[in-house]
């Protein structure tokens, strides 16, 4: 199996002002204010950018490491965005496994009763599914069964823990340049029991079609389940305890289940019929991660 590309530019201009007595270093990373403690030391590059702000590669000067470290500026402006940010911090803490993405440490700030900013330092990833999906990268047979191995071996064990990630989309699912596969982005984790096993089906769905399968709105589940998975009978709304939600779905248009190798036929046989075992709407039906035969399966599925 083939490497992937990753970019790796570094800017001799971003160049460090020492603080607080030399006990931080500022730098100004395109117009982004970035001031790290002085452990933290160049090459500093850019590699991501978000709503919560900016994230940059550094050295571990201690370990001689290469890291990423995350500014969440004004993190505790917004209530919502501050429970996310601590809940992740207090998820990744806790869990250690080669298929999670790992916190590697979190930088005191200079001032620790007045701050506004929040740096969360990480292993440091090349890239993410999302911007292969989006490249002119061919993704082979081997690529898509051995993300999926890794995507199920993380997910086996944060659920393990009884830790709901619901946020799984290919953007949140860091790579490095010999395929290496992990689960980032717990801000909108619970701890509850597993049922978010159908998300990741559409994740290889899309990266091996090239088509978004997953719609990434409050309604996605209802649009999944009519018009792909087929609408459920009353045997498959047991699970759902409130009556209310057996009504709504009761009244959801009737669509027939659709023949996974005629909906997608760039993927394999081996492909569709672990699918059709995955996207089951009664998760007492479906395949889960916690079934170590379903593991194996997995493992040497031709996808």
């Amino acid at each position: 199996m083939s490497s992937l590309e990753s970019s790796s530019g570094c800017d001799p201009n971003i160049k460090g002002t020492p603080t607080h007595g030399g006990r931080y270093v500022q730098y100004n990373v395109y117009g982004n204010l970035f001031e790290v403690s002085r452990k933290y030391v160049p090459p500093i590059r850019p590699v991501g950018r978000g709503a919560y702000g900016i994230v940059c590669a550094a050295v571990n000067a201690e370990t001689r490491e290469e890291v990423a470290i995350k500014k969440i500026g004004n993190a505790f402006d917004n209530r919502i965005d501050a429970k996310r940010t601590l809940r992740e911090i207090k998820l990744l803490r806790h869990m250690d496994h080669e298929n999670v993405i790992a916190i590697k440490d979190i930088i005191r700030p200079p001032q620790t009763e007045n701050f506004n900013d929040v740096y969360i330092v990480y292993e440091l990833m090349d890239t993410d599914l999302h911007q292969i999906i989006r490249s002119n990268q061919t993704l082979t047979d081997d690529h898509c069964r051995y993300f999926l191995y890794q995507l199920l071996r993380g997910l086996k064990y944060v659920h393990s823990a009884n830790v709901l990630h619901r946020d799984l989309k290919p953007s949140n699912l860091f790579l490095n340049a010999n395929c290496d596969l992990k689960i980032g982005d717990f801000g909108l984790a619970r701890t509850t029991s597993e049922t978010d096993f159908m998300t990741e089906n559409c994740i290889i769905v899309k990266s091996q079609s090239g088509n978004c399968v997953m719609i990434m709105d409050e309604s996605w589940m209802s649009h999944l389940g009519s018009r792909l998975i087929g609408s459920p009978d009353d045997s498959s709304l047991g699970f759902l305890r409130s009556e209310n939600a057996r009504r709504y779905v009761r009244q959801l248009p009737q669509y027939p289940r659709q023949n996974f190798a005629t909906r997608f036929p760039n993927i394999a046989a081996g492909a569709a019929d672990l699918l059709e075992k995955m996207l089951v709407f009664d998760p007492n039906r479906r395949m889960t991660g916690k079934n170590e035969a379903g593991m194996i399966v997995i493992s040497r599925t031709s996808l």
